[in-house]
């Protein structure tokens, strides 16, 4: 695209948004949409100089990284959320948007990132929302998490090893899949099940999957 069309798109990611949502059956109102419209003008603003996301085309914004973060909203359970490896605050920020009554901690050890994900905080107001910049082995939470999600942090079986300390008790982990790795889940132990569920998001040709892990 030229750098003419670099300015946000608003009127075509308000359509996207409002149709995606729709097609999701997905309900979050006027005021909810226009925040998340600012958090994307935001990342495209900073994406710019600081290569925070590999989606540069504008038109690919809305279904990439909005719809794709909020279709795991129905299994989002509170009171507590981490998203580990948050990157650009997905899928943390768009669903601390749409459930604000929750709390969120993104985590990720990139200063970079991290240092984005609080101006944009700062920027919508998202009083939810808590910012840490660690490694994952390395944080401590003595109450623990009831979700714990990523988008893009690692493999199945290297993300509950890493994260288990971080589960609060009756909490589970909710994982963000391209396709489906090849994970056996005779290996948990006996108090965990493991569920998937097939995300449909409007705009996104490739398949999209939720790997549930909790109580059994």
């Amino acid at each position: 695209m030229s750098r003419s069309s670099d300015n946000p798109p608003l009127d075509l990611w308000s359509a996207q948004l409002r149709d995606g949502l729709r097609e999701m059956g997905l309900s979050l109102d006027a005021a909810c949409q226009a925040r998340l419209l600012d958090y994307l003008a935001l990342l495209l603003k900073w994406n710019r100089a600081y290569n925070l996301t590999a989606v540069r085309d504008p038109r690919e914004m809305v279904s990439r990284h909005l719809l794709d973060s909020l279709s795991i909203l129905p299994w989002v359970r509170g009171p507590r959320v981490l998203d580990v490896g948050t990157g650009a605050g997905l899928p943390g920020i768009p669903l601390a948007l749409a459930l604000p009554t929750l709390s969120f901690t993104l985590l990720d050890a990139n200063g970079k990132k991290t240092r984005f994900v609080q101006q944009a905080v700062i920027e919508l107001g998202l009083g939810n929302v808590s910012v840490v910049q660690k490694r994952v082995e390395s944080l401590a939470d003595e109450t623990g998490f009831d979700t714990i999600t990523s988008r893009a942090f690692s493999e199945l079986r290297h993300m509950l090893e890493l994260t288990a300390h971080l589960r609060a008790p009756g909490g589970r982990w909710a994982a963000m899949k391209a396709g489906l790795e090849a994970f056996d889940p005779d290996t948990l132990t006996p108090d965990l099940r493991m569920q998937v569920e097939r995300l449909r998001v409007p705009g996104e040709p490739g398949q999209r999957h939720l790997v549930l892990i909790g109580p059994a």
